[in-house]
Parts: structure tokens; sequence; C-alpha cells
């Protein structure tokens, strides 16, 4: 078997989910909480692929989940047990349950039959939330993971899902973090050793692709 087949076959709709990890207005939108951040990921083009793949997603029948991070306004439940979530509780621009902040950000599509998994705690967008259990209600066997940041909640969302028993496949131009050459050495020395790394056009190609019949 092929590279190219391998992948197809890892793709395939029926058991493939598309996840994409805090691409919300407060952390890759134009008045996000990390400016460069947000600017990273679209000046990479990683948003816009993003929002190609869950556009074709949505053609292809593939499943999408949207992981949001946010806040209550009270901060009940958040987590303060690290320097990266008193420095976030201290941000300017704050991802509250219900504001601007926590909606899926543009150029990206979110559809009816999309699934919205928000949580109010932690740095895994899989660990202590619904995404485990609804993936295996769905029948999930690869999770496509896209998003942001590969510093943190890529990276944990890849190898929760590996340690879960999923085979995980990442779109590199689909991800970013920062500084901007940080991600290509996350993805090489790191995501590499535990998920297939394809791009997203590779990803596009096999969704698109017709799927074969087996005789009967």
């Amino acid at each position: 078997m092929t590279q190219r087949e391998r992948l197809r076959e890892q793709l395939a709709p029926d058991g493939t989910v598309l996840l994409t990890v805090e691409c919300q207005e407060g952390v890759v939108g134009r008045d996000a909480a990390l400016p460069e951040l947000a600017a990273v990921a679209r000046s990479s083009g990683a948003l816009r692929h993003v929002a190609r793949l869950v556009a074709t997603a949505h053609e292809a029948g593939v499943q999408v989940l949207h992981a949001v991070a946010e806040r209550r306004p009270d901060g009940r439940g958040a987590s303060r047990n690290a320097r990266l979530f008193r420095a976030a509780a201290r941000l300017p621009v704050q991802q509250h349950t219900g504001s601007t902040a926590v909606r899926i950000a543009e150029p990206i599509e979110v559809a009816e039959g999309d699934l919205v998994v928000r949580r109010l705690h932690g740095l895994s967008p899989i660990a202590g939330t619904d995404v485990d259990a609804l993936l295996r209600n769905l029948g999930c066997r690869t999770l496509v993971v896209t998003g942001v940041s590969a510093n943190v909640a890529v990276p944990n969302a890849v190898f929760d899902a590996v340690n879960l028993g999923y085979t995980v496949v990442v779109p590199g131009d689909a991800i970013a973090g920062v500084p901007a050459d940080y991600t290509p050495a996350m993805i090489r020395h790191t995501l590499a050793l535990v998920a297939t790394v394809t791009t997203t056009d590779d990803v596009l190609d096999c969704w698109r692709a017709p799927r074969r019949v087996s005789p009967a």
C-alpha cells in the first residue's frame, strides 16, 4: 500500500472527524487576546486552510467538531495552577461564555450538523471534555487535528487522541503557533512521531476522490 493509499484509507469519511482547536474570535480573530498568535494564524494561511478543510468536510460528509476554550465571567471552575492561566486571566480580551470572543472565527463556516464542545478549564480540547465520548459515539477512528496553538492545545489534543486509541492526522499547514518558526519544529520533532503529518491539499484530495465500491 502506498503512502497516498494509506492516507486515503485513514481519512475515509465514515470513520473520520475533523477537529478545529480554539479557532475562535478571541484567539485568532481581528481583536484577539493574543495578537501575535492571531497574526501568525492568518499570515501563515493556517486559518484559511482550516476553513477549506471544514468546507470540504461538510461536502464529503465528514463530521466537524469545534473545540472552544472559554471562561465564566466569575471565573468559577477555571484552572489557576499554571502561569499560562494566570496570565490569560489578565488579558484585555476574555473568552467569556456567550461573548463574541468564543464564536468560531471567520472564514470558518459552522454548519448545522457541526458539534461544538466548550471547556472551562485545562489545556486540552479532549481531556476532561465530552470529545472522547462524542468521537466514540460517532464511530470515529481517525481524528484530523487543526487550529491553534502548536505550542500547547494542539499537541495536547494529538497526544490525548493517540493515548485514547485514535489514529491522528495533522495537516501541518493548518496549525499555527508562536513564534512562527516554532510550528515546523514541533511538527518535525514531536507530532510526526505520533501522528500522520500531511498537507491540507492532500486531505482535501482524499475527501474529494471517489470512493471505491467493493464488488458484491
